[in-house]
């Protein structure tokens, strides 16, 4: 029963490293538009984070995948398969002569993944505690029926 609650810690630290990631590009974006850094310097810091963005995130669906999250793993499914299909048309990375054509449509998809990404935290932080609960209660009082057949949804 430990088990699951390390899964669940694990699945917060991967989340907060997604979500601070595309933070960190966003800001980097409205630097871009306030025009603090050059073109060039913030498309390099992006596009550096992008591939092990699309990585971490295919590892986080897959974590879903193959401990029988199934809710977990659709609600994250489409945001995996539009990151492949960005990396499969080579439409993934930033281009320097281009980013101020694509810097309305950059910032709007940094803010949607924000918000997901802040979504599934909330999630994940929910299930922590539950986890955390069910290992406290279940080693305290044993096995529990109602309780724990309840919070494993």
């Amino acid at each position: 029963m430990g088990l699951n609650l390390i899964f669940w810690i694990l699945c917060f630290f991967v989340d907060l490293a997604l979500l601070s990631s595309n933070f960190y590009q966003l800001v980097i974006l409205s630097d871009l538009e306030a025009d603090y850094l050059n073109p060039y310097e913030s498309t390099s810091r992006i596009n550096f984070l992008i591939v092990p963005e699309f990585i971490l995130h295919g590892v986080f669906c897959a974590l879903f995948l193959f401990t029988w999250h199934w809710f977990l793993f659709l609600v994250t499914l489409p945001l995996a398969i539009y990151s492949a299909k960005l990396f499969k048309e080579k439409k993934h990375l930033i281009d320097v002569t281009e980013v101020f054509r694509a810097l309305s449509a950059e910032k709007k998809i940094r803010l949607v993944k924000l918000g997901f990404y802040l979504f599934l935290l909330f999630v994940v932080i929910f299930r922590v505690f539950t986890a955390g609960m069910i290992l406290f209660y279940s080693s305290k009082f044993g096995e529990l029926d109602i309780r724990s057949s309840f919070l494993q949804f």
